[in-house]
Order: C-alpha cells, then sequence, then structure tokens
C-alpha cells in the first residue's frame, strides 16, 4: 500500500470498534475517515490519519452522558523493529509493523482512543460546580457555626 500510495475514505460504525465502545456511553454514530500511505522525501513509510466522531461520553461534573467531537490528524511513521523508531522525524508517531496483517480499523480505533479527553466534561457543565461547592466559613450563618473552643471556656 505504501509503494502504491494508496488511499482510503469512508466511514465506520462505533459500534464495530470494541475497545472504544467500552469506554463510552452507548455505541451510536459513525467515524468518518481518511487514510494515506506513502513515502516522504526521505524514504520514510508513512500512514496518515484522519477520523472525526462524535463520542458519547459521560460527563465528570454533571454525570450526564453528551456528545462529545473528537478529531485525529496524525502521521505514523511504519517501522519493523522497535530500533527504528528513534530514527523517525518529529512529527511522526511510531506505528509498529509486524508479520500480521495491518487492521486499519484498529489504527482509527487506536487513535480516537489516544484523542479522547483523559476527563470528558461538557461544555457549560460549569453549573454543576456551583451546586455541589461547599459554602466558605464566612457564607455560615453565625448560629451555625461552631467553636471547638467552646468547651474551654467552662472550665475557666
Amino acid at each position: 500500500m505504501v509503494m502504491a500510495r494508496r488511499s482510503f475514505e469512508g466511514t465506520l460504525a462505533v459500534a464495530a470498534l470494541p475497545r472504544l465502545v467500552s469506554a463510552l456511553v452507548d455505541d451510536a454514530g459513525v467515524v468518518r475517515f481518511a487514510l494515506e500511505f506513502g513515502r516522504d522525501a526521505f524514504g520514510t513509510a508513512f500512514l496518515n490519519v484522519r477520523a472525526q466522531a462524535d463520542l458519547r461520553l459521560l460527563c465528570q461534573r454533571s454525570l450526564e452522558p453528551f456528545a462529545c467531537p473528537v478529531a485525529v490528524d496524525s502521521r505514523l511513521g511504519l517501522i519493523r523493529e522497535e530500533s527504528e523508531e528513534a530514527a523517525l522525524l518529529p512529527g511522526y508517531e511510531p506505528l509498529l509493523v509486524d508479520a500480521e496483517p495491518l487492521r486499519l480499523a484498529s489504527v482509527i480505533e487506536d487513535e480516537l482512543l489516544l484523542a479522547m479527553p483523559l476527563v470528558p466534561m461538557r461544555p457549560g457543565s460549569e453549573d454543576a460546580i456551583a451546586a455541589w461547592a461547599v459554602p466558605a466559613d464566612d457564607e455560615l450563618e453565625p448560629a451555625t457555626r461552631v467553636n471547638p473552643f467552646a468547651a474551654l471556656r467552662t472550665l475557666k
């Protein structure tokens, strides 16, 4: 595919990506992708991966599901041995290609997993913080404030 400079475009159901689905609220939606194989001016074999999907994640602030747009645009340097990683130019991520055939769906799935937010938060969920916030000491009513040294007054 590298020598022929092959390229692929299409869609892939999110449900067909089991590792990705395990990190989502549900398996609805599709992934739009474009893949391009080739060699750069230095002879390095590469795979350009571009993918977009609206993934259904669970907001860690409000604990409500929301659609999170995730986009990937990366260039993977195809290597056969781990020692070849040091020879990759800046801007390339290594992709170890061994004797088994390369599953393009797995490559797309890996890139989407890496692009997902570590802690998903729905835009506008800042209001959830205010609802759960603990009031500061100066915001408490004086009658509800407990003085831990009040018992010492009786000993005096």
